[in-house]
């Protein structure tokens, strides 16, 4: 197992940039009471980065999620009776995976048989660079064999608790105490990236780890992690490999909560507080290294517009469906 210790960097913009350049990031979040976590993730995206960020989220969290925030762009979705995103949107949000690099599901989005369906088919989408966390985890976590039918390119940022559900469901054994057992045999088993959160926050695909080593107990707060989901969506956007954008990513969440409690102390910190010290961590980071004067920004090749999702590959459902 290779130990990883360096930390990657974003390479200088180019003055002929566009919004387009530098990645379009789908998130699909929030419900009835939890627009915030859509709108964190939402919001945290910009602040890393990404070109253009639009906000997928149920109907009638939609006016909450948007009067956050006037920079990112949202998309209304057909919900259920509980105002969670209903299985009634799986082609609405196929059809913006489609115009994005990078899509991100599970901030605020609740727990139901149609979100499983959706996450479960999202999974299945040939190239799709996906990031699952929070609900998109726990919903995942209830569908059987997912990993056999993978063909997104996932990155999952569970913690401690969502890690427990998803093991529960893919592994007979009890979930190993050590975090870097776990979560290697997790990215192993999944074919993901996978980002273990908490203290010393492990990163791995499985045959590279890194231990991150910035952040505090002060991050331990509402929120926090929708805001790592939004940065690494950024960084994936921007062509960093899954494995980069998590390192990177846990790294610059880190030293955000970092310069926040620095500011404020640990005890007061909140999420947004996180948010708002982004810019002063990417500019911290960036005078850390050294890049050569041939460091140019690229969108590889892979980051380039994908087909259609194929709308004949059958819907993911549970075990024991029941209509949403």
């Amino acid at each position: 197992m290779e130990i990883v210790t360096a930390v990657p960097q974003l390479a200088s913009r180019p003055v002929e940039g566009h919004k387009g350049t530098f990645g379009r990031v789908l998130i699909v979040a929030g419900s009835i009471g939890m627009t915030g976590a859509a709108a964190l993730c939402g919001r945290a995206a910009l602040r890393s980065g990404a070109g253009l960020v639009r906000v997928a989220t149920s109907r009638s969290a939609l006016p909450i999620v948007a009067a956050i925030e006037p920079c990112y762009t949202t998309l209304p979705l057909a919900e259920d009776d509980e105002g969670r995103i209903s299985a009634k949107a799986l082609h609405a949000i196929l059809d913006a995976v489609q115009e994005n690099d990078v899509v991100a599901i599970g901030p605020g989005l609740g727990q139901s048989d149609g979100l499983r369906s959706i996450v479960g088919t999202l999974v299945q989408q040939q190239d799709v660079r996906l990031i699952v966390d929070g609900d998109g985890l726990n919903n995942l976590s209830r569908l059987s064999s997912w990993p056999t039918k993978r063909k997104a390119e996932l990155i999952l940022t569970p913690h401690p608790g969502e890690m427990k559900r998803l093991w529960s469901g893919l592994f007979r054994d009890e979930m190993p105490k050590d975090r870097q057992e776990t979560t290697v045999r997790m990215a192993q088993a999944t074919g993901a990236v996978v980002v273990l959160k908490g203290a010393g926050t492990v990163v791995t695909d499985g045959q590279r780890v890194y231990i991150n080593t910035t952040g505090n107990p002060g991050m331990a707060t509402a929120g926090s992690g929708d805001v790592l989901t939004g940065v690494t969506a950024a960084l994936v956007g921007q062509g960093l490999s899954r494995l980069d954008a998590a390192i990177l990513g846990v790294y610059l969440h880190g030293m955000a909560g970092d310069i926040a409690s620095n500011r404020l102390g640990q005890i007061s910190l909140m999420a947004t507080d996180i948010l708002d010290a982004l810019p002063e961590a990417f500019k911290a980071h960036a005078r850390s290294q050294e890049l050569s004067p041939q460091a140019r920004w690229s969108c590889p090749a892979d980051r380039r517009r994908k087909p259609r999702p194929d709308l004949s590959t059958p819907p993911a459902t549970p075990d024991s469906p029941v209509p949403a």
